[in-house]
C-alpha cells in the first residue's frame, strides 16, 4: 500500500470513529441542558398523599444540578398563566393526585401551554390527576384505576433506544414498587415499557387482562400539539436515591422535550377545559 492510500484509509477510518461516536451519544447532544427549564408540580387534592413527593422534588433537583438545567418545584396553581407556564421546558407532574388546580383558568393555562408545543411528563400517581377532567386523562393517556399491593415484579422494556429507558437491562426488576392499571387509556400510545403481572402475589383481584399477564407502565405521545410522557414507577421514596430511577426520570424529561424549542402561544386556542381538540 503506498503512502496515499494509507493516510486516506487513516481519514476515512477516523472519519467513521467520529461519526460513530455521535450517533451513539446523539440523545446527549440533543439537549442543550443549560437552556432548560423545568417546573415540578406536586400539588395534591383532597385523598392520598404520597409520601415520596419531597424525595422526588430533590432527585429532579439533584439531576438539574448535576447536568446544569433549573427546577423549580411548586405546588402552587396560581403558577398556571400564560405568561409564567412560557418559560417552562417541561411541566413535570411529580405524584400529583386527585383535583390540582382551583380554577378552569388554571386549566386553561395547562392546554394553552400544550397547544403552544409544551412538554409534559407525569410520574406515578400524576395518573390520578384531575379524574373527572376529560381532557387531562387524554393528555396523559388515560386514568388511574387501580394498583396491587407494592411488592416486586419485573418491567419488560420495549424499547431500549429511548432515553428514559436505554440504561435498563431488558428486565428492569423493581424490588418494590406499586404495580399500576389505568383505564380509558389513549388508543394512539407509544408504550415503551410493560409491567409483567406473572409473578405478583396474592393480586387484589380488579387486575384488567386487557393485555394479558403485561399491563403499559411506561409511554409517550403526542397530543393537542405538545408532547407527553408518563411513567407509573416510583412509588417508594428511597428509590429516587437510586441510579436507575434518577436516569429514567432525565431521560423521560430529554425525551419530552425533543427538539428544542420555544413555545408558539398563537397556536393556543383553548377558552375553556370541555373544549374539543382540534385536528392539526
Amino acid at each position: 500500500m503506498n503512502q496515499h492510500k494509507f493516510f486516506k484509509l487513516i481519514r476515512l477510518l477516523f472519519t467513521f470513529l467520529i461519526l460513530t461516536s455521535i450517533f451513539q451519544n446523539g440523545f446527549a447532544q440533543k439537549i442543550k441542558w443549560n437552556k432548560v427549564k423545568v417546573l415540578v408540580y406536586t400539588k395534591n387534592g383532597k385523598g392520598y398523599v404520597h409520601d415520596n413527593i419531597a424525595a422526588s422534588v430533590a432527585a429532579i433537583q439533584a439531576l438539574g444540578k448535576q447536568h446544569g438545567f433549573a427546577v423549580e418545584a411548586t405546588d402552587d396553581p396560581s403558577k398556571f398563566t400564560d405568561e409564567n407556564l412560557k418559560q417552562y421546558d417541561v411541566l413535570f407532574f411529580s405524584n400529583t393526585n386527585n383535583d390540582v388546580f382551583d380554577t378552569d383558568a388554571q386549566r386553561v393555562a395547562l392546554m394553552r401551554y400544550m397547544q403552544a408545543g409544551g412538554n409534559f411528563v407525569g410520574l406515578h400517581s400524576a395518573s390520578g390527576t384531575e379524574r373527572k377532567w376529560r381532557w387531562f386523562k387524554d393528555m396523559l393517556g388515560g386514568t388511574f384505576f387501580w394498583h396491587e399491593p407494592g411488592q416486586s415484579f419485573s418491567v419488560n422494556i420495549l424499547d431500549s433506544k429511548n432515553p428514559a429507558l436505554a440504561h435498563l437491562p431488558a428486565k428492569w426488576e423493581r424490588k418494590t414498587d406499586e404495580f399500576y392499571f389505568v383505564k380509558e387509556m389513549a388508543v394512539n400510545l407509544n408504550v415503551l415499557a410493560v409491567n409483567d403481572h406473572s409473578t405478583i402475589q396474592k393480586p387484589a383481584g380488579k387486575a384488567l387482562d386487557t393485555f394479558g399477564t403485561v399491563f403499559p407502565s411506561v409511554w409517550w405521545h403526542e397530543y393537542d400539539g405538545g408532547r407527553a410522557f408518563y411513567s407509573s414507577l416510583g412509588h417508594q421514596k428511597e428509590d429516587y436515591e437510586q441510579e436507575d430511577l434518577r436516569k429514567h426520570i432525565l431521560g423521560a424529561i430529554e425525551f419530552a422535550i425533543g427538539p428544542q424549542k420555544s413555545r408558539d402561544y398563537s397556536k393556543a386556542y383553548a377558552t375553556s377545559p370541555t373544549d374539543e381538540v382540534r385536528k392539526k
